[in-house]
């Protein structure tokens, strides 16, 4: 009886892992793209800047840069102060034949609507966003 419970165990677990480790690259990046389209919407910086790459392109109002880490999340955090957001609704999002991922959304702040980009890249195995965009949008 105490083998079997302990087979029971090992298979629950290998299981687990195996779905874990191998869910297809689409699917993780849609539940990291929900992660960030809810970080935008709350313009909680903190966590829309664990998806971040080490290095960032970024494109806000028409300047454009490439910045580390820490200065994008220092200039997301002045847009976010600046255009407080209410809403933030993905219109669409696709893959590209390189495996990257791209949204394209809709913010709307307290001050404005801004069409907003974003595109995911892997990077040793991780997603995070290499570039993001906030234009203005009419």
């Amino acid at each position: 009886m105490k083998m079997k419970k302990i087979v029971v165990i090992l298979l629950f677990f290998v299981t687990s892992g195996f779905t874990f480790f191998y869910m297809s690259p689409n699917q993780k990046a849609a539940d990291i793209s929900k992660g960030i389209a809810e970080a935008i919407r709350k313009g909680n910086v903190n966590d829309l800047s664990n998806y971040f790459n080490s290095t960032i392109d970024l494109s806000i109002l028409g300047k454009e840069g490439s910045y580390s880490k820490a200065q994008a999340t220092q200039i997301v955090k002045e847009f976010f102060t600046k255009y407080p957001p209410k809403t933030f609704e993905i219109k669409h999002q696709g893959s590209s034949s390189d495996g990257s991922n791209y949204v394209i959304g809709s913010l709307v702040t307290a001050k404005g609507k801004f069409r907003t980009n974003y595109l995911i890249k892997n990077n040793s195995g991780k997603l995070y966003i290499n570039q993001l965009s906030f234009d203005t949008e009419n």
